[in-house]
């Protein structure tokens, strides 16, 4: 099974933002942050996800992978494979998931995403 967990971090709302990914496959780890424009916090958290989804592909990773993110729209957005101000991001999601073999998510609470945010940190950090 492989892991992916991913946040965003931003400046104000909207901001510079900064995309945390961390992922856990084949008990190896590993960890990326991205430096984004400025947008708003739910453009971030999209943003994140599909970083991560992309990350998994560039590192040539199949198979199950369980996403977990804190962010209650993007994975409701998942849930009902609709969001009404972000459909663009969710059509790419969906166009990304479809590429792995089963994908579960679900939503996490800030405490449990830690590692994520650490990253999401460092990229906004970077992006100013």
């Amino acid at each position: 099974m492989i892991k992916l967990n991913t946040d965003a971090a931003t400046l104000g709302n909207p901001g510079p933002a900064g995309v945390g990914i961390l992922i856990v496959a084949n008990g190896e780890q590993d960890q990326t942050h991205l430096s984004l424009p400025e947008m708003s916090n739910h453009e971030a958290e999209f943003a994140a996800a599909i970083a991560g989804f992309k990350r998994l592909q560039n590192l040539e990773l199949q198979g199950f992978v369980s996403f977990a993110s804190d962010s209650k729209l993007v994975i409701q957005s998942l849930d009902k494979h609709y969001a009404k101000h972000y459909q663009a991001q969710v059509d790419e999601l969906f166009d990304l998931i479809d590429s792995f073999e089963q994908v579960i998510w679900q939503w996490v609470p800030e405490r449990e995403n830690r590692g994520a945010h650490m990253l999401a940190q460092q990229g906004l950090h970077a992006a100013h």
